[in-house]
């Protein structure tokens, strides 16, 4: 216990011993050692990336897994994309880049051939240093090499395995692990977890180039059972993929766990999108159709198979998911014990208690559907449908404000989408109708005006009887559904140092929704100056003000709306001290208005980042001090985390927050990974509630990973 309430003064010294200390030690290493010869073991810490996954974050409220995104670069540093032989869908994979720039690359090596160097990218329109250091560690330049034979001899050879295996848990005991009487459990089966309280990940993964992956996942939460009890066979969620990529005709073959990304995203999308971010320019998807699926939520991906075949100009898509889903079980069939009537879906993914275990895939979801699209060089338009049925009859709790969700078991959407690039324009969109007869549609452009400024505009509008389980689309709402908006967004260079991004988003819901029960409209501001005066120093400066308005906390006869204002002031800034040294600093301030309940806060934090080539470690601590007047002003920041794990933590109430992660690389092969967590709370006794309860003031948190490669 002692050790546990200890852990944040002890990472608070280190961090105070690193920033005295660490210079002088590391210079001192690196005068005494040459880099190894090999290419140093890379991870993915890019600002823009951190500011990305904190927007989706904010957005959403709600923990995301990015791990899929976090591979996808991961591995495109392990096998660079030669920008002289490279498609266009092979340099969307690299999401820091727009069309304008993937098409005047294209158009570059059509009219003077093939790039001699990287730095022959900034005689290309879009592309200047800080782009060219932006991808840069994804990218080669080198001559065209000969079309791969997929002989099983090269693939052996030059194919790559990862091995994963984490462990993690809570130190302190929560409510539904804590001892029971015998006699109070048989009476409440639910009162406490049937299994232990550790997290169980393990995954394995097969990869040639980027034309052939097959690989396995599975997971088991805290609270779950482990090879015993309600799960004989070990982990709760079981994952596996076999991915093929352009093999003759074969332009993507996926069996197994796969997702689907057509369009914008309002008729076909699974997985992770991004909306609205400080890259205020870049708001438009590209959809990569099919995909392989590597991570671990357990509702939305398909399970089954699809195959994409390219003739000609055209790209045909057809696809078939069947798999089971947990849901809220109303009528049971008491012979064959088949859900007969539901009335949710569910998405935590969690069985942990019999109450829990009783909705364990209890409903099949079966989706059947195709696309085709027909390509130009700089045009591409496509069509997408696809049919989707549950197997038991879908009876939701519907009231005013809801009226319009899917109610039934069957449900199918069809949708146009199209992108037309000219020049430095990129227009695009898509409409789309469910069977409801509900309709979403979204036009939008992106415009470089010049070097220096650049410009976005996207209209939107989503019908409130419009349904689709399968939307993630550019929108305020959670849900592509009851909502109308335009949104601006602008990038101006000011300088080689200097920049600023802004958007302003005007939306309406002109139906109820939850806490609203008369129509709304709101807006949404955010401006963000950034100087980055070297190449390794970012800082910026935001402001962000929303007004989404709810319903009246007070109570009267007749509801009406008040305002619902959040403001948000950040100063951030990362720099280095040495080559291997860097420090990350943070002060953020929110405020919040309803009515007239107020609540304001703050944060504050110190990172300190240790990477070093020649050196095995690599280590990554903060200290955050947080301050605000309860949940309504919490602040999201992203922490470091092992690799493909993350951590979102909302900073609310009063107290401080350390955490360290740390790096060792035993050989080219094999590498070891944890991460020590706590938060103290200076106000509060007591964290969480129900089952995961925590009874005192501090939470603490251990990972541990190992990682081998061969």
């Amino acid at each position: 216990m002692m050790f546990q309430k200890n852990i944040v003064p002890l990472i608070s010294c280190l961090l105070l011993v690193l920033i005295i200390f660490g210079p002088s030690v590391l210079a001192a290493q690196e005068h005494q050692q040459e880099p190894p010869p090999e290419v140093p073991e890379q991870t993915i810490d890019e600002e823009e990336f951190h500011q990305l996954i904190e927007s989706v974050i904010e957005e959403r409220e709600e923990e995301i897994d990015a791990s899929e995104l976090i591979e996808e670069l991961e591995l495109l540093r392990m096998r660079p994309l030669n920008l002289n032989t490279a498609s266009a869908s092979d340099l969307r994979r690299i999401f820091f880049l727009n069309d304008i720039q993937i098409n005047n690359l294209i158009i570059h090596r059509q009219r003077f051939g093939n790039l001699i160097s990287m730095m022959e990218l900034q005689t290309i329109d879009g592309f200047d240093l800080e782009v060219i250091e932006r991808i840069f560690p994804y990218v080669t330049v080198e001559e065209a090499v000969a079309r791969r034979q997929f002989r099983m001899s090269d693939i052996v050879e030059r194919g790559n395995s990862q091995y994963f295996l984490r462990y993690q848990r809570l130190f302190e005991e929560q409510r539904g692990f804590s001892p029971i009487d015998p006699d109070e459990l048989e009476a409440n089966p639910n009162a406490r977890y049937l299994g232990s309280p550790y997290r169980l990940y393990t995954r394995y993964r097969f990869t040639y180039y980027n034309n052939i992956s097959a690989g396995f996942t599975a997971e088991k939460d805290p609270g779950e059972e482990f090879f015993r009890g309600s799960q004989p066979y070990g982990f709760d969620f079981y994952s596996g993929h076999f991915y093929l990529r352009d093999v003759g005709i074969v332009k993507s073959l996926a069996i197994g766990d796969y997702q689907v990304q057509f369009g914008q995203g309002l008729t076909l999308w699974s997985g992770l999108a991004f909306g609205k971010s400080s890259e205020t320019i870049n708001i438009k998807k590209n959809g990569l159709g099919l995909r392989p699926y590597t991570s671990v939520d357990e509702n939305n991906f398909m399970r089954g198979a699809g195959l994409t075949l390219q003739l000609g100009q055209m790209e045909v898509t057809g696809f078939y998911s069947g798999k089971y889903r947990d849901a809220n079980v109303l009528e049971l069939d008491t012979i064959t014990q088949e859900a007969l009537v539901i009335t949710s879906l569910q998405q935590t993914g969690l069985h942990r208690t019999p109450r829990e275990l009783e909705n364990r895939n209890s409903v099949q979801e079966t989706f059947m559907g195709s696309n085709i699209t027909w390509r130009r060089p700089n045009f591409h338009i496509g069509v997408t449908g696809y049919y989707m049925e549950l197997g038991a009859e879908f009876r939701r709790n519907l009231s005013f404000y809801n009226q319009f969700d899917l109610n039934q078991n069957t449900n199918w959407n069809t949708g146009l989408d199209y992108n037309y690039i000219f020049r430095n324009f990129n227009v695009f969109g898509e409409f789309s109708t469910s069977k409801s007869g509900g309709y979403a549609m979204l036009n939008g452009i992106m415009m470089s005006l010049d070097r220096r400024l650049s410009f976005s505009l996207l209209h939107r509008r989503f019908s409130p009887d419009y349904q689709s389980f399968l939307s993630v689309a550019f929108s305020e709402n959670t849900r592509v559904s009851n909502e109308n908006g335009v949104y601006l967004g602008m990038n101006a260079r000011l300088s080689r140092q200097w920049s600023i991004n802004a958007y302003a988003d005007h939306f309406s819901f002109p139906w109820m929704k939850f806490r609203t029960y008369s129509p709304s409209r709101g807006y949404d501001y955010l401006v963000q100056v950034n100087y980055r005066p070297e190449r390794r120093i970012e800082m910026y400066a935001r402001y962000r003000i929303r007004n989404k308005p709810l319903n009246s906390p007070y109570i009267h006869s007749i509801r009406f709306l008040d305002d619902v204002i959040r403001q948000n002031i950040r100063l951030h800034v990362s720099y280095p001290v040495s080559p291997s040294f860097s420090f990350r600093n943070r002060v953020e301030w929110v405020g919040f208005e309803h009515g007239d309940r107020q609540q304001r806060g703050f944060m504050i934090y110190q990172d300190v980042i240790y990477r070093s080539f020649a050196s095995p470690w690599a280590i990554t601590a903060r200290y955050a001090i947080f301050d605000t007047d309860g949940f309504d002003a919490r602040i999201y920041a992203y922490e470091n985390d092992v690799l493909y794990a993350f951590s979102f933590p909302f900073y609310s109430d009063k107290g401080h927050r350390a955490y360290i992660v740390a790096r060792y690389r035993v050989n080219r092969n094999i590498d070891l990974q944890a991460r020590l967590a706590q938060t103290i709370f200076t106000n509060r006794n007591e964290i969480g509630s129900g089952l995961d309860l925590i009874e005192g003031n501090t939470r603490t948190e251990i990972k541990a990973q190992m990682r081998v490669r061969f």
